[in-house]
């Protein structure tokens, strides 16, 4: 099970990324593309033109970390906006690897605590 640390924020692509790119592809689609900075500890995500890869960039203690998963059945869902990425919660993240519609779903009005310092991004599996 993967963890997040409490703020990190997830931007999603909306446009197919070419999967052949890793560390050094990544980062710049990041600063280009998304318009983000790959250090920040924000987790970037790419998704393939077909929808069975993706890849999450993030920053840790000095380095880059790609995490991918592949799908043997089935395709991630699309992310539709005019922006060139979607931002997205945790909660979110995991339920769209896990395959379920975040569309579709409500979300009940919860308390959020304000944090004012932000620690780098994780994923511990």
């Amino acid at each position: 099970m993967a963890t997040l640390p409490v703020g990190v924020r997830v931007f999603v692509s909306t446009e197919p990324a070419d999967m052949r790119k890793s560390f050094d592809g990544l980062v710049a689609l990041t600063r280009r593309v998304l318009r983000q900075d790959p250090v920040s500890g924000d987790l970037f995500v790419f998704v393939n033109r077909s929808g069975s890869l993706a890849k999450i960039l993030y920053w840790r203690r000095g380095g880059f970390c790609v995490w991918a998963k592949k799908l043997e059945q089935g395709r991630f869902a699309r992310w539709s906006s005019s922006q060139a990425a979607v931002e997205i919660n945790d909660t979110q993240l995991m339920m769209w690897i896990d395959g379920i519609e975040v569309s579709a779903m409500q979300q009940r009005k919860r308390f959020k605590l304000l944090t004012t310092a932000r620690s780098s991004a994780t994923i511990s599996l």
